[in-house]
C-alpha cells in the first residue's frame, strides 16, 4: 500500500502539515536507501487522539491507522469505517486472549501475535467470523522482560505454529529497546523475516524510521510525529 497523496483542496491544519512532512522525510529516506518509496506504508498511530485529529488525517488521505488498545479502537473507528470504506486498521498493541473476538471484528491485521494461546484465539475467532485475519508476528528482539513479542529464539517455531492455524502470517513487528541501536534490532527482525520468507516488516517509529527505512522497513509507526506529543492517560 503506497503513501496517499493530500487533496490540494483541504485546508491546512497542523496534522496535515505534519503528515505531509513526514511524507517528504519518508520519501528522502527512500531516495538515501535506494528503495522504492512504494514500498513504505505509513501507519499513522491514533492512540489517545481526539476524533478531531483522526479527522484531519483522514482529510489529506491517510487511510492506514494504528491502534494500541480494542476498547479505545471501537470507539474511534467504530462509526468512521462505515463512513471511510477503504480504512486499514491495523493493532499494534499487546492483546488479551479475552478480547480476541472483539479484534478480528475491528481490525484488517493484528502485528502483535506473540505466544500459541493468542494465536489459537484469534484463529478460532476469525473463523467464526468468516474473516480471512492477517497477522504479523512480534518479535521482542532486545529481549526485555517487561516488553510482549516472543523471544528471537523462539520465532521460528511460534511462526510455523501460527501458520498452520490458517492465519495469514504477513511478517513481523518489533520494538526496540530505548537505549539501544535501532538498527541492530532491525537487522535481526530482517533476518528473521527473510528465513522464513516473508515479506512485511513493521519497524520503526517517529524518531527512528529512517533507519528502519534503510533496513527494509515496509511500515513505519509514527504517532508523535503526526499528531504531536501524546497525552496521558
Amino acid at each position: 500500500m503506497t503513501i496517499s497523496s493530500p487533496d490540494p483542496a483541504t485546508t491546512s491544519s497542523p496534522v496535515s502539515e505534519r503528515i505531509e512532512a513526514a511524507r517528504r522525510k519518508i520519501a528522502r529516506a527512500c531516495r538515501i536507501a535506494g528503495r522504492d518509496q512504494a514500498g513504505v506504508t505509513l501507519t499513522a498511530v491514533t492512540k489517545t487522539q481526539p476524533d478531531a485529529a483522526i479527522r484531519a488525517a483522514l482529510e489529506i488521505g491517510q487511510r492506514v491507522f494504528g491502534e494500541n488498545r480494542v476498547q479505545e479502537a471501537q470507539a474511534h473507528w467504530t462509526a468512521l469505517r462505515k463512513e471511510f470504506f477503504d480504512l486499514e486498521l491495523r493493532l499494534i498493541g499487546p492483546l488479551q486472549t479475552n478480547k480476541a473476538a472483539d479484534a478480528v471484528a475491528l481490525f484488517d491485521v493484528i502485528e502483535t501475535v506473540d505466544r500459541p494461546r493468542l494465536a489459537e484465539a484469534l484463529a478460532v475467532e476469525a473463523q467464526k467470523q468468516g474473516r480471512a485475519l492477517r497477522v504479523l508476528v512480534q518479535i521482542n528482539t532486545g529481549e526485555e522482560p517487561q516488553k510482549a513479542g516472543v523471544l528471537p529464539a523462539d520465532a521460528d517455531p511460534l511462526i510455523a505454529q501460527v501458520r498452520t492455524l490458517g492465519l495469514t502470517v504477513e511478517g513481523l513487528m518489533c520494538i526496540p529497546p530505548v537505549n539501544e541501536a535501532p538498527g541492530l534490532h532491525f537487522a535481526l527482525l530482517r533476518k528473521i523475516a527473510r528465513r522464513n520468507g516473508l515479506s512485511v516488516l513493521s519497524m520503526g517509529m517517529s524518531d527512528d524510521f529512517d533507519v528502519a527505512i534503510r533496513f527494509g522497513a515496509t511500515h513505519v509507526r509514527l504517532g508523535s510525529a503526526l499528531f504531536g506529543e501524546r497525552k496521558p492517560v
